[in-house]
């Protein structure tokens, strides 16, 4: 901007004095062009020398594309000028290109005005993202808007989730007491999944909810931004006067602070209809004339189906929540509200947790934590101690005697099978009976006394090998070979014919017994 005394300079200079443009410029420290627009405001004629531009001998074929295609883009128009002999740059190509393109016409609108209760128009609107905890999420609101009063409703979410778009409009007809009959919406997937024309394919889910709350749901034509103008404004109006430089610590924060400025400087303003009257006054004037609320709420409640793994967790939102270990690979639903997530299955309810916003946690219950712990130890150590307790009943007191002591039950189980796989069943039972009436209740002491009875019978002790854990091999019996062979072959290479009498073809002893 310059001031009334330069272009006062500039006229004088060139009516009295005959100065050329660019010296006055160079005179006045200003660009040309300003010289320029002071002279074609003031009406003074000049003589325009414009040189020829590059484009001219393409202007013609350019015209005609962009009468046949309005939308064509100046950067495709200038590789097809390009093919056929121009040789300028592309920024030049587009500044020279935008001076002749066909201006639409400006279009006029007419003011739309609607009835008391008659109309709601919604929207999202997009604000960013906000961090919480260590994940980063989107912040977004649904926006609705009375379109007689232009009472304006407020909800953040962190997602916008089909689930999320309803539980707007449920808190907004319920913070005004009442449903408008029509509600205008863009042709988002919460609620219009399919549009070709006119003919609409609604979300289902709408339209169950439309039913429930017997409003008519009517998206706007594509593009036409202008029919639902009255949230679009709203919204403008939300980021400069409440969003704007707002801190606020998590989302339930951020709502709590909306519902306080939608309740005080939203409804104080002035009505834009009359301005004597504010929104809050034509609201109360517009609750008479909304429809009247079903009895029961629609829900709202996010559904899923999700398959449960080998470990007890659900996945919902990225985030796992705890369930009881019994309901592992198998398929529960998750209801997912504002503040906290419920886990159904078998039509009961089988965890509920306080809902996580992060990413990547595990929300977990202590009681199911607990039952997995156990679960895990007892299948450890259930099918040792049950094969124990019925090879020799006397080992359930035995165990109990040692627990009692704070022995290691795990390591005594182990030995206590050891020993019974070396021993047998009958000798264990002896030994741990012989134990418990000496009270000294100890693997150790029970391996002493099968060994002491062994040795008394005059066998050595038992070395168990250490078999697989497999019934084909634990079955098998082994036939060890006689030793008097290995001396007829001794006496072989002795020198000796045939066979001695104490060899294995001709001998009396008897063959060693088979050891299974």
């Amino acid at each position: 901007m310059i001031g009334r005394d330069v272009e006062a300079q500039i006229l004088r200079l060139f009516h009295a004095e005959h100065w050329p443009l660019n010296t006055i410029a160079r005179e006045l420290c200003v660009h040309h062009s300003v010289v320029e627009r002071v002279l074609d405001r003031a009406g003074a004629p000049r003589v325009r020398h414009e040189r020829p531009t590059m484009i001219e001998p393409f202007l013609p074929f350019v015209l005609e594309q962009w009468r046949r295609h309005p939308r064509l883009r100046a950067s495709r128009l200038y590789h097809m000028c390009r093919e056929r002999g121009y040789r300028g740059s592309l920024s030049h190509f587009r500044a020279l290109a935008s001076r002749h393109r066909p201006r639409p016409a400006a279009e006029a609108f007419l003011r739309l005005r609607t009835l008391p209760g008659e109309q709601a128009q919604v929207d999202w609107a997009h604000f960013g993202t906000c961090e919480v905890g260590r994940a980063r999420r989107p912040l977004v609101a649904v926006v609705v808007v009375l379109s007689f009063s232009r009472a304006i409703f407020l909800r953040f979410f962190h997602g916008m989730a089909s689930e999320c778009f309803l539980r707007g409009h449920v808190e907004a007809f319920e913070r005004w007491t009442g449903c408008p009959r029509v509600c205008l919406v863009d042709n988002l997937k919460s609620a219009v999944l399919e549009r070709v024309g006119d003919a609409i394919r609604f979300n289902a889910l709408y339209l169950d909810f439309a039913a429930h709350y017997r409003f008519e749901p009517r998206p706007v034509a594509p593009a036409r931004g202008n029919e639902k103008g009255r949230v679009e404004r709203s919204i403008r109006f939300v980021r400069d006067r409440f969003f704007a430089a707002r801190p606020f610590r998590d989302l339930a924060d951020l709502n709590a602070k909306a519902d306080v400025w939608c309740q005080g400087e939203a409804l104080d303003r002035p009505w834009p209809e009359d301005g004597r009257l504010t929104v809050r006054q034509m609201l109360e004037e517009e609750r008479g004339k909304l429809l009247a609320l079903p009895a029961n709420p629609f829900p709202t409640e996010e559904r899923r189906e999700v398959s449960v793994g080998k470990t007890p967790y659900v996945r919902f939102d990225g985030n796992d929540y705890s369930v009881p270990p019994t309901w592992v690979r198998r398929t529960l639903l998750v209801l997912a509200g504002p503040h906290e997530v419920r886990v159904l299955g078998g039509g009961a309810e089988v965890a509920r947790h306080v809902r996580s916003y992060e990413r990547g946690t595990q929300v977990e219950d202590p009681g199911h934590v607990a039952a997995l712990v156990a679960a895990k130890h007892q299948a450890r150590t259930h099918r040792g101690v049950d094969r124990l307790c019925h090879a020799a009943p006397g080992s359930r007191t035995l165990l109990e005697r040692l627990a009692e002591r704070g022995e290691n039950l795990g390591n005594a189980t182990g030995r206590l099978l050891r020993l019974l796989d070396a021993y047998g069943a009958e000798a264990l039972g002896r030994a741990i009976a012989e134990v418990l009436e000496r009270d000294v209740p100890h693997p150790g002491a029970v391996q002493h006394v099968l060994e002491r009875d062994r040795a008394a019978r005059g066998r050595p002790p038992a070395r168990p090998l250490p078999l697989p854990d497999d019934p084909r091999l634990r079955g098998l019996d082994v036939r060890p070979h006689a030793l008097s062979s290995y001396d007829a072959v001794g006496r072989a290479f002795a020198g000796q014919d045939g066979p001695h009498p104490d060899d294995h073809g001709g001998s009396d002893e008897p063959d060693a017994p088979a050891v299974s």
